[in-house]
Formats: structure tokens, sequence, C-alpha cells
């Protein structure tokens, strides 16, 4: 069950920022999210349906073709989590990285979440600008079951 409430389209000049499922390119995501990489697991396409029905989803388009993505893991309520969020490297350095958290932060169902996380290896610089701060003080921020 899909309990995400609609949030309006965003357009920012040529691009499209929108949290419809509808418009996500599956395939695409699967195959830069998904295909053995330095940043993937590996995950098998029937577990990635999976990731995507159990997420809050973003997507950038730019003339009718999927260019960005973020997710997020949350309850509605006590956390969020932000995952796999992009932009593809001929549309970077035009505010759309910027953009895309400003918009996932502003979503009605997202808007007063208590606690924020986020695992990054880049872009740090951009997610300061909302808030995100580093926590390596602290050796129980994050911690993992690897199987």
């Amino acid at each position: 069950m899909d309990y995400v409430i609609p949030c309006a389209e965003l357009w920012v000049g040529e691009y499209s920022l929108s949290a419809d499922k509808a418009q996500l390119d599956l395939n695409y995501l699967y195959d830069l999210l998904c295909t053995p990489s330095l940043h993937s697991t590996g995950l098998p396409p029937e577990r990635f349906a999976l990731v995507v029905r159990n997420s809050v989803c973003f997507n950038v388009h730019h003339a009718g073709r999927q260019v960005g993505f973020a997710r997020v893991v949350t309850d509605f309520t006590e956390f969020a989590s932000m995952w796999d969020v992009f932009i593809d490297e001929p549309h970077r350095g035009r505010g759309l990285g910027k953009q895309l958290v400003e918009y996932i932060l502003q979503h009605p169902q997202l808007r007063g979440i208590f606690r924020w996380f986020l695992m990054t290896e880049n872009a740090h610089g951009l997610y300061q600008k909302f808030g995100f701060r580093s926590e390596s003080w602290n050796p129980w921020v994050m911690m993992r079951v690897a199987k």
C-alpha cells in the first residue's frame, strides 16, 4: 500500500521535479543503482521493485527523460533517511541537486520529521546547506549487518 500524499510538480527552468512514481524510469534506475559497481550491491530486479514501492521516490526529468532521482525511507513521524540522491553528470551545476533536496524536505508528508539521516560520500556542502552535519564523534550513528 502506498501511503504517500501527492506533491505538486515543480518546474525549475526546463526541468520538472515530481514525487509521482508513475514517472519513474525503472529500467534506467535499476541499471544505474543496481548493476554491480562501486556504489551498488547488485540488487536483483525483484528486490529493486520492492525498494521503490516501499520508499517515497522523487524524480527529475528533462525533455521527457529522467535525469535525477532520490528516495526517502521513513515512518512519516520520527525519522526519515535520504538515499540514492543523484543528478546525471551532464545536468549537474545547475542547482538541481539543491532544488531536489529542498523539494524533498518540503514534501507535505515529510515536513516536521523529527530526525533526518543521510549517508553520502560526496556533496557534503550541498547537504550542509540544509542542516545536515557529520557526527563522526558518535559511533552509534551507523551500524550494519552485512548479508
